[in-house]
């Protein structure tokens, strides 16, 4: 579920608006988009891969979990968390591309 918008990272240019496709947030002029729908929210993380600057924060399982700190999310490094998983953004590789897991893959199976 769509947790944090990240005040300090946004840059208001509402992509996260425009791909989420059960209309979880609200454009604001001027100013960065509010999560307005929270409970409607798919999990999809659309919006997270669409962010140019990784400023959302989707939790897989923060259901049930109040109050989510920006500062702790950003301390745990977990901005854009599903796409570093995923590989998208310069300088990213998915993580079936690391090498570990190429070797998991090429050792022979008993």
């Amino acid at each position: 579920m769509i947790e944090i918008i990240s005040e300090s990272k946004c840059i208001e240019c509402n992509l996260c608006v425009s791909v989420c496709p059960t209309n979880v947030f609200d454009r604001v002029e001027g100013g960065i988009p509010v999560i307005a729908r929270q409970s409607d929210c798919q999990t999809c993380f659309m919006c997270e891969l669409y962010c140019p600057v990784d400023a959302l924060y989707v939790g897989h399982d923060a259901e049930g979990v109040a109050d989510v700190k920006e500062e702790a999310v950003e301390d745990l490094g977990l901005f854009g968390g599903y796409k570093e998983k995923v590989g998208w953004g310069k300088g990213r590789k998915p993580v079936s591309a690391h090498a570990y897991m190429y070797q998991l893959a090429t050792r022979a199976i008993p």
